[in-house]
């Protein structure tokens, strides 16, 4: 049986605590001898437990922590030639070791997607402290896909709200609104 309690082991710990004048630092793979390495040169942003299965989990995690930082402020530094996009099909390209199979960032390559110019990562492997704190859950009924019993929602649930992340079954109102107003300019619907 799923322990429902157990969400994420940065957010069990305690929400991590917001430095305002974070400006990014260095995040590692797992691997104990090469790690890839990639330089984040900015704060993340819309930090969020998620629950869907293509994000990277730590193991026994119910849900990833995944953030945006600007395209232009990720830059792979150190063993490279160890990534590999996981699912080339999929909407965000998700650059992976190929040896502890941690993902390093994901990119969306299509220029007319909302979130284009927005790379995803996972910022419980940054080496500093300071990177934004989570905000809310999104996709939280995706874990039942991933293998929790269904009959454990409520009690899923009930300890995102304790920890102070609002649960969606899909992302947050701000970003939800931000996607539908790029569909609608890109139609013409809205033309601000």
């Amino acid at each position: 049986m799923v322990d429902a309690t157990s969400i994420h082991p940065a957010i069990d710990r305690g929400v991590p605590t917001t430095r305002h004048d974070f400006k990014g630092g260095t995040l590692h793979c797992h691997c104990a001898a090469d790690q890839v390495e990639v330089k984040i040169g900015a704060q993340v942003a819309h930090n969020h437990a998620c629950g869907c299965t293509k994000c990277w989990k730590p193991k026994g995690a119910l849900f990833s922590m995944v953030a945006v930082v600007p395209r232009d402020a990720v830059s792979v530094t150190a063993n490279e030639q160890k990534l590999s996009v996981v699912d080339s099909n999929a909407v965000i390209q998700r650059h992976a070791c190929k040896d502890c199979g941690v993902h390093m960032y994901g990119r969306i390559e299509n220029r007319d997607h909302p979130f284009y110019g927005l790379d995803f990562i996972h910022p419980e492997l940054f080496s500093e402290p300071g990177w934004a704190a989570p905000e809310f859950a999104a996709f939280v009924s995706s874990i039942i896909e991933a293998g929790a019993p269904p009959e454990q929602m409520d009690s899923v649930r009930s300890t995102l709200k304790q920890k102070g992340l609002e649960p969606y079954d899909c992302l947050s109102p701000p970003l939800m609104d931000a996607i539908a107003t790029h569909t609608a300019k890109a139609s013409g619907t809205l033309r601000h």
